[in-house]
């Protein structure tokens, strides 16, 4: 397809894409290539204790790297269709929406695809994103150098969540067809997994499990939860029974909150719990409250907190 492809026309292409503000071919590859010949200076690693003991390494792009890849993003990724069973890293898409699919099921399957970002290598995210039907070779391959690390995607990247939506397409359409058939719910937040419906679990579990070794993952079979309806159903955080609702302990520790605030004002109770930043503390709160009303929308007491918050912010 490329063959004939001159070098000015290959230029346009790049420029086309506007990865950088300029439009001089030179100092264009100038910034990308130095990028990518320094690639190392380009992130910076992040520990994160998790709470098993175990250390999380997560790797955050330089400020000039990750305005290039959210180019990227907008520019060439978002143009790719991705398969409705994904939720993650999709403009309009929540965790709520990925909830509502599995309201009201006898059981509830939650599987984890294990090391996911990290077994995103190098030559996956070439073939699937870069390769050459649609890029020059060069083109390509200068395009994953700007979206990988050490041969797997970083976290920390604007590109990687939907990156690995475009990776997992086929695993998604293998999945749904085969949940379609057997009438079960299938939706999928990054590397998180749900089936719900009234099926054999033991077959559903051996079915993902060869489906992601077939598209080169592995599931993660120490998370594996299998939740009936007797008990709390919760899928990404949002409980499911019945009805979409949030966990009464999360809702309580908001009114807390609140409670604290209306008591001692605003300042005074940052002071007794150590906050400096009041406007900070302000936006995650509002976080909060916008998550609990984003499932109950008509939530009277959280409107009127959220209301609240809205006066002291200003």
């Amino acid at each position: 397809m490329w063959l004939y492809l001159t070098d000015d026309k290959y230029n346009d292409l790049l420029l086309s894409f506007n990865l950088v503000n300029t439009n001089n071919i030179k100092t264009t590859n100038r910034i990308l290539y130095g990028i990518v010949n320094n690639i190392d200076t380009n992130y910076e690693e992040i520990i994160i204790h998790k709470k098993n003991n175990k250390l999380r390494f997560l790797y955050t792009p330089s400020k000039t790297l990750k305005d290039v890849q959210r180019k990227i993003l907008k520019n060439i990724l978002e143009e790719r269709v991705l398969s409705p069973s994904s939720y993650a890293y999709k403009k309009n898409c929540s965790v709520v929406d990925a909830a509502k699919a599995h309201v009201d099921k006898k059981v509830i399957v939650k599987l984890d695809i294990k090391d996911f970002f990290n077994n995103i290598t190098f030559n996956k995210v070439y073939e699937s994103c870069f390769n050459e039907d649609l890029f020059p070779r060069k083109m390509g391959l200068l395009l994953t150098n700007l979206c990988v690390y050490n041969n797997m995607l970083p976290q920390g990247a604007p590109t990687s969540g939907y990156i690995s939506n475009i990776i997992l397409r086929k695993f998604d359409y293998m999945v749904a067809k085969y949940c379609a058939d057997k009438n079960i719910s299938y939706t999928r937040y990054s590397d998180d997994m749900t089936f719900s419906g009234d099926f054999n679990v033991s077959e559903l579990i051996k079915k993902v499990n060869k489906l992601l070794y077939d598209n080169g993952f592995i599931l993660n079979k120490e998370k594996i939860k299998v939740v009936n309806r007797r008990t709390r159903q919760q899928v990404l955080g949002v409980v499911v029974n019945e009805k979409l609702s949030i966990r009464k302990n999360y809702k309580r520790k908001i009114r807390q909150e609140i409670y604290y605030i209306n008591k001692f004002g605003l300042e005074e109770h940052l002071k007794k719990i150590n906050v400096i930043t009041s406007e900070s503390y302000v936006i995650k709160l509002m976080g909060k409250i916008n998550y609990v009303l984003q499932v109950e929308k008509n939530n009277k007491e959280f409107i009127f907190y959220k209301t609240l918050l809205e006066k002291l912010f200003k």
